[in-house]
């Protein structure tokens, strides 16, 4: 596994860069870029597993909640690679890796900070996606942050 990085400044609160990231609309919506059909399974609740699932092709992960600070941050510690909507483990390609992202606020401003292990052969398609799926979730936070 590679950690890679990435960042962006929103113009919204860290509340509604929170809720854009994980409420069920807005995180298929900026996931779709990374990964086609993307959605997320579960309570968002320390302590508890989530998963990841893609209603494309049926893969997805499996993940402890290992550390969430509403509004502020969360670590998600991937325990299983799956298929069939979850269902079934498959070969470990994320297993073990961790995901985090920080929120910090300052004059309205957030700065999202994503810290992630990905497959070393999935490193360069992250490279490409993720920028992508920030600047989405960026356009979204601050769309709403103007209703």
């Amino acid at each position: 596994m590679i950690e890679i990085q990435f960042q962006v400044e929103i113009n919204a609160s860290k509340e509604r860069v929170w809720a854009t990231l994980w409420e069920d609309q807005t995180f298929r919506d900026w996931a779709n870029v990374i990964d086609e059909g993307t959605y997320m399974k579960g309570k968002m609740q320390e302590g508890n597993e989530i998963q990841y699932i893609s209603s494309v092709n049926g893969y997805g992960v499996t993940s402890l909640i290992e550390k969430l600070t509403p509004n502020l941050f969360v670590l998600f510690r991937h325990s299983a690679d799956t298929k069939e909507s979850g269902q079934q483990e498959r070969e470990r390609e994320w297993t073990g890796g961790s995901e985090s992202y920080s929120l910090t606020e300052e004059n309205g401003v957030t700065t999202l900070i994503v810290i992630m292990d990905v497959p070393q052969e999935l490193e360069e398609l992250f490279h490409i996606r993720f920028p992508q799926a920030m600047e989405r979730i960026k356009a979204l936070a601050e769309k709403c942050n103007k209703i």
